[in-house]
C-alpha cells in the first residue's frame, strides 16, 4: 500500500493525495510545494501521512517537492493580491476580442509562472487569440478553462436562502447530484423560485435529509390512509416527516395533529367500497 499525504489547495476544495517520501515528519497544516500539472503549487496538509490502498490512487501520484519556505508564501502572498488586476485585465481584453464570456475569477500559482482564468459561457469558445494577447501581457503560462454555474458560485460565494454563506463555497468539496424527486419526497414546493439556489440550480441542501425523509416515510401512513388514533378513525390530511406526525379529520370532522408514538397500534390502511363499508385488514401491533 503507497504512503501518501492529502493537501488541499483551497477552502471547501477536494483533497489530492502526493507521495510524501523525501519530506519527514509532515503534519496537518503545514504548507508544501507539490508536483501538479499545472506546475507546482502551494498547498495545505490536510491528511497527515498515512498508507492507503491502491484502488484510491487516480492515475500516477505526483509528489511532495518540500516544504513551504518564507519566501514561498511571501511570493503566493503576493500574487494573490494581484489577481484582482489580472482579472480586471483579462475582462477587458475578452471584450476587446467581442468574445460572449463572462470571466469570474484569476488564479496565480505561488510563484506567477501560472495564470489561470475561470469564466463561464453558455457555448464553446475560440479563445486562442484571447490567451496570445495575455500572454504578452502578464508574462506567464495562461490557462482559460469554463465552468459551470455551480462552479461560479463555489468560485464567488454569496449567501443562501437559509441566511448562512453558501456551503459549496465554505465547507462542501464536491457537487452531489440532486433531482426533483427529492424535493417531492420532502413535500417541498415544486416552483424552482423556491427550491433553486443562486446559481439557478435545484439546491444542494435538498439531498441532505433525503435519507431521512425515505426512511420515515416508510412507517408513517401516507395522506389518504384510514388509521386508528387514540382519539377514535380518521384519514391522513397531511404528513410531517420532521415532526414525524400527521395531521388527521376524524370520524367526527375534528382535525387533530397525531405524532407516531401515539399509534399503538397502526392500523393497515383501509379503504371505502361504494356502500359505504370500510375493507382493510385488522390493525396489527406495532
Amino acid at each position: 500500500m503507497p504512503l501518501v499525504v492529502g493537501v488541499r489547495f483551497n477552502p471547501a476544495t477536494k483533497v489530492y493525495y502526493f507521495d510524501p517520501t523525501g519530506v519527514e515528519d509532515l503534519e496537518v497544516g503545514e504548507s508544501v510545494v507539490v508536483e501538479t500539472t499545472r506546475g507546482e503549487e502551494v498547498g495545505k496538509v490536510i491528511i497527515s501521512p498515512r498508507q492507503v490502498n491502491d484502488v484510491e490512487i487516480v492515475g500516477r501520484l505526483k509528489n511532495v517537492c518540500r516544504r513551504a519556505s518564507a519566501v514561498d508564501l511571501t511570493q503566493m502572498a503576493f500574487y494573490r493580491h494581484k489577481e484582482q488586476e489580472a482579472l480586471a485585465r483579462c475582462r477587458e481584453k475578452a471584450q476587446e476580442h467581442k468574445l460572449p464570456m463572462k470571466v469570474v475569477r484569476a488564479e496565480y500559482n505561488y510563484d506567477g509562472r501560472h495564470l489561470v482564468f475561470f469564466f463561464t459561457a453558455e457555448k464553446r469558445i475560440d479563445f486562442r487569440e484571447l490567451v496570445q494577447d495575455l500572454g504578452r501581457s502578464f508574462k506567464a503560462r495562461i490557462e482559460l478553462r469554463q465552468i459551470g454555474v455551480r462552479d461560479e458560485a463555489k468560485l464567488m460565494g454569496g449567501i443562501g436562502k437559509c441566511g448562512l454563506g453558501l456551503c459549496c463555497n465554505t465547507w462542501l468539496t464536491e457537487f452531489e447530484p440532486v433531482s426533483i424527486k427529492m424535493a417531492k419526497q420532502q413535500d417541498l414546493p415544486l416552483s424552482p423560485m423556491e427550491i433553486s439556489g443562486v446559481c439557478s440550480r435545484l439546491l444542494c441542501c435538498l439531498s441532505y435529509e433525503k435519507d431521512h425523509y425515505i426512511e420515515t416515510k416508510k412507517k408513517l401512513p401516507k395522506r389518504g390512509d384510514v388509521i386508528e388514533t387514540p382519539r377514535g378513525r380518521g384519514k391522513v390530511l397531511d404528513v410531517n416527516a420532521v415532526k414525524e406526525t400527521m395531521r388527521v379529520e376524524l370520524e367526527s370532522q375534528l382535525t387533530v395533529e397525531v405524532s407516531y408514538e401515539e399509534l399503538s397500534t397502526p392500523a393497515q390502511p383501509t379503504t371505502v367500497g361504494p356502500t359505504g363499508q370500510r375493507r382493510g385488514k385488522k390493525p396489527i401491533p406495532s
